[in-house]
């Protein structure tokens, strides 16, 4: 358990608190490229309690400016996009996507009043159908190769959605590897072919055993916790028989994103960002190894379950997640439906909107939360005492990291870490954008 001074630490992210001055020196998504399209391409943002305007100028830039205008404090994501930046509807000040006030057009011709205004403004890019913006101090550091920043876009996929609650708890489920067993519970398995688009209901690699079952039957797991250049690796291994394991790597990415396997053939790179200190949203890139992404399934999968245009679950704490007493004592663990987003929600909502971890107890199954918050604490003191914490890159070291690997599969129980090593080696022989980047 931590104390109330430790929790505070890891969990407040406004301005001007350790755990919100080192989240941002890293890129963190905004908002998704489909919420800053159309005719209009403007956004309102909320990222780690300061109220932004994302949008889009007539030259195709992106830019994150604060919401209220300076000049009276009225609402930007009202503005008119025009004459290269975004003009506020009450008295026509112009700016644009660096925070430099082009006009006032109010003010006598002489005056200069324009040039000594400089509204708040971060820089913004565009990665895999993600706005990420940086809001830290100083030139902005660089993204790694991990695959999905630097796959095609047609095997990528975006999405996103809100979650009640303060993000460390989704973080932490996250790079939980048990809950799996009990809170992801399905008594019946799917039929493999239509499980496009679906985590934990394929079958998995070297074997014709459904993950849901294999989740549900072996409940118990051995875990490894690897450090990496990014963050650390999770090896789970579910020990099948006496020959044969299952093996599942995960991944953190510091410091607030993990990578897991899907399918055999997709990963999931999710984020888990502040709106402030007691609602975030989850960021999802899907990366396909395989065949390009069916966007339009993965997308009217997803849409069905969200109410836009915030992306806010259609089950939620309102509702109590669409909790059926029947369906949990004969479909799933949970009783809360199908899609194992709700379950994660449930779990995180239902903790309270900011955990109160001076009551929590940990057990051995929870080393990588434990092994994170290690991390956490010393990425802080780092950034306190003026150092560049982990996965602050600059281009020679970004370029270094890849992947990271990431697989799911029934491997041989002696020699489970040379099964995933070559099961991940023959995924991305198999990858044809991957081999062509490489040339």
């Amino acid at each position: 358990m931590l104390s109330r001074e430790q929790n505070d630490l890891v969990t407040r992210t406004g301005k001007g608190t350790p755990a919100g001055e080192l989240m941002r020196r890293y890129w963190q998504p905004a908002a998704l490229v489909d919420e800053v399209a159309g005719d209009r391409p403007i956004r309102p943002a909320r990222l780690f309690g300061e109220d932004l305007v994302l949008f889009k100028d007539e030259q195709g830039r992106y830019g994150s400016i604060g919401r209220n205008c300076p000049h009276r404090g009225t609402d930007l994501a009202y503005g008119r996009l025009e004459d290269g930046g975004l003009r506020c509807p009450f008295h026509g000040w112009l700016f644009d996507v660096a925070g430099k006030c082009l006009e006032t057009p109010a003010e006598p011709p002489e005056s200069n009043l324009r040039a000594n205004i400089r509204h708040k403004a971060y820089p913004v890019v565009e990665k895999s159908g993600i706005l990420f913006a940086y809001l830290g101090p100083g030139e902005p550091p660089a993204f790694p190769d991990f695959d999905c920043f630097i796959a095609p876009s047609t095997h990528t996929f975006a999405f996103k959605g809100l979650i009640e609650c303060n993000w460390l708890q989704s973080l932490e489920v996250g790079v939980d590897p048990v809950h799996t067993s009990f809170l992801h519970r399905f008594f019946q398995d799917d039929d493999p072919s239509q499980s496009y688009g679906k985590v934990f209901r394929d079958v998995t690699r070297d074997s014709d055993m459904p993950m849901s079952r294999i989740m549900r039957e072996f409940t118990s797991p051995q875990i490894e916790v690897e450090q990496t250049e990014y963050g650390f690796r999770i090896v789970t291994l579910r020990r099948i028989s006496e020959k044969s394991t299952h093996v599942r790597v995960t991944n953190l990415m510091f410091p607030n994103a993990f990578v897991i396997p899907m399918s055999r053939e997709m990963t999931i790179t999710q984020w888990h960002v502040p709106v402030d200190d007691e609602k975030h949203y989850w960021y999802a890139i899907f990366t396909s190894f395989g065949a390009p992404v069916n966007k339009d399934e993965m997308r009217r999968q997803r849409l069905r379950l969200y109410q836009l245009p915030d992306y806010v679950p259609n089950r939620n704490r309102r509702n109590d997640w669409g909790f059926d007493p029947h369906e949990q004592e004969h479909e799933t663990f949970t009783g809360m439906g199908a899609d194992i987003n709700v379950h994660d929600q449930w779990a995180c909502e239902s903790m309270g909107a900011i955990q109160d971890r001076t009551q929590e107890h940990l057990g051995t199954s929870d080393k990588a939360i434990v092994a994170y918050r290690k991390l956490l604490r010393s990425a802080l003191e780092q950034s306190g005492r003026g150092e560049r914490p982990i996965m602050v890159l600059d281009k020679t070291s970004a370029a270094r990291i890849a992947g990271p690997s990431a697989v799911d599969g029934i491997g041989p129980a002696d020699d489970w870490r040379g099964y995933w090593q070559r099961s991940e080696a023959d995924k991305r022989k198999g990858a044809a954008w991957l081999n062509a980047a490489a040339k």
